[in-house]
């Protein structure tokens, strides 16, 4: 039988023998009922029925004619794998792989480019020193160190390149002026050719983190919308990436998830018995920075209590919207300026009869446009099919027409070639001898030299005539 999703997952864990067999007991009640529920077949779930199904299972090749060592092994080979094959089928669109990934990149790009950066403003130091207390962010200044080149052609004509890429008429002027009086050393052009494309190598990498950040933006709005409206995509995904899954984070109690990337400071401190850590990943959402130092323990609690009640609603609601996220980021501000001004917040249960109110009509109108789109794939299926068809039967046509004026004419000269022939054995010949006795070339030419000799006839008869007349 098939296990209840919530029993599966206890099942997979590790937990003594005992345990796990009245969890089994438990799953084979709630099948029973199902059973019962669905079909109304009256279901027995007790210690014989455990012993019938051993006992089946035991002796089950001796049971079954024609069943061999060899082919069980094969089926449970099969069983087996499509036991796991199902188990990693999942909805394309709620893929939290793709989310551990593309954090995963995207913290390494940060370090790459932070590191290429550095290399480019070392390099480019060299000629332009001053650049780099006028320019701080490394991307403007990679693009700036491409634009200008060697600093002696820089002119009032580049102001207004200057100015697109700092966005700034006051900064592109004082890079203008420190161009004509830089202390740095003269650069010859093979070298400012590699500075140059070093230089948009390291653009190119960041016009690359800029989309792949989109990317994750969109994932997590369709993965986690709760999670990512309460937190912010970035320390989402990352809390996703830290547990393992969503599954695996959904799991997590509180109080875990409050302390998640800090387990290093959380077991020096249990060995030296000092203080735990009171924030782990979370500590990088919003909240925390704005509460004051005595307050950011209590909010960060609090913080790990929504994420854990966001994570779970993504994890396990059908259609995932944002509007439970909306609702506890707003209960998140209200604890703050509890604390900061003592103004009481509103009780989480007319918080929650809100949201499930909003997300429900939310749901409906997601199920509506899905219906539609589906009508609208159904209708486009289908009319390809009638196209195909109608394409098919004119095909059919065009060939049988072909075929039917291939025919005809072979038809018409079957025909000539009989009449003929009849014609040709209707006439004998003037010697008196048959045609029959004749081949079939000799028996041609004679009707041809037959049919001569009376036009010849009829001419001298016609010409006879008219000498008399005359």
């Amino acid at each position: 039988g098939i296990l209840h999703e919530d029993l599966r997952l206890l099942l997979e864990t590790s937990m003594p023998a005992k345990k796990k067999k009245a969890l089994l007991g438990v799953a084979d009640a709630k099948i029973g009922a199902a059973i019962l529920e669905e079909l109304g077949y009256q279901c027995q779930t007790g210690g014989v029925v455990a012993e019938i199904m051993r006992g089946i299972r035991l002796h089950f090749h001796a049971l079954v004619k024609g069943l061999t060592a060899q082919s069980a092994s094969k089926a449970q080979l099969g069983l087996g794998h499509s036991y796991s094959r199902a188990k990693v089928k999942f909805n394309v669109n709620r893929v939290d792989n793709m989310i551990i990934q593309s954090i995963s990149l995207l913290d390494q790009l940060d370090k790459d480019i932070n590191t290429f950066s550095m290399r480019v403003r070392e390099w480019y130091g060299y000629h332009f020193p001053e650049l780099i207390k006028i320019v701080s962010e490394n991307y403007t200044y990679c693009r700036l160190a491409k634009f200008i080149g060697n600093r002696k052609e820089l002119s009032e004509e580049s102001l207004e390149g200057l100015e697109e890429i700092v966005m700034d008429g006051a900064k592109a002027q004082a890079i203008l002026e420190a161009s004509r009086s830089s202390m740095g050393m003269d650069i010859s052009p093979l070298d400012l050719i590699n500075i140059e494309s070093f230089s948009s190598r390291v653009i190119s990498l960041s016009e690359y983190r800029k989309g792949l950040q989109e990317y994750l933006r969109s994932k997590m709005s369709q993965v986690a919308p709760s999670l990512s409206a309460l937190i912010g995509e970035v320390v989402g995904a990352r809390l996703i990436s830290h547990a393992g899954s969503l599954t695996n984070l959904a799991k997590y109690p509180a109080s875990t998830v409050q302390i998640l990337g800090a387990e290093k400071a959380l077991f020096r401190a249990l060995k030296t018995r000092g203080n735990t850590p009171k924030y782990g990943l979370i500590f990088h959402s919003t909240f925390i920075g704005r509460a004051a130092a005595k307050n950011k323990g209590r909010i960060s609690r609090y913080l790990a209590n929504k994420c854990t009640i966001a994570s779970r609603i993504d994890c396990f609601s059908e259609v995932p919207t944002s509007v439970f996220g909306d609702k506890l980021r707003e209960q998140v501000e209200e604890r703050l300026a509890f604390y900061e001004t003592g103004e009481p917040p509103r009780k989480n249960l007319e918080v929650m009869k809100e949201a499930v109110v909003e997300a429900s009509e939310v749901v409906a109108e997601v199920k509506r446009k899905q219906e539609k789109r589906e009508k609208k794939k159904k209708k486009r299926e289908k009319r390809r099919l009638e196209a195909l068809a109608a394409a098919a039967e004119e095909v059919e046509n065009s060939v049988l027409e072909t075929e039917e004026n291939d025919t005809e004419p072979k038809k018409k000269k079957k025909k000539k070639k009989q009449q003929q022939e009849l014609e040709a054995e209707s006439e004998p010949e003037e010697n008196g001898v048959e045609e029959d006795a004749l081949p079939k070339k000799k028996r041609k030419l004679t009707v041809g030299a037959h049919q001569e000799e009376k036009k010849k006839k009829k001419k001298k008869k016609e010409k006879a005539g008219d000498s008399e007349e005359d």
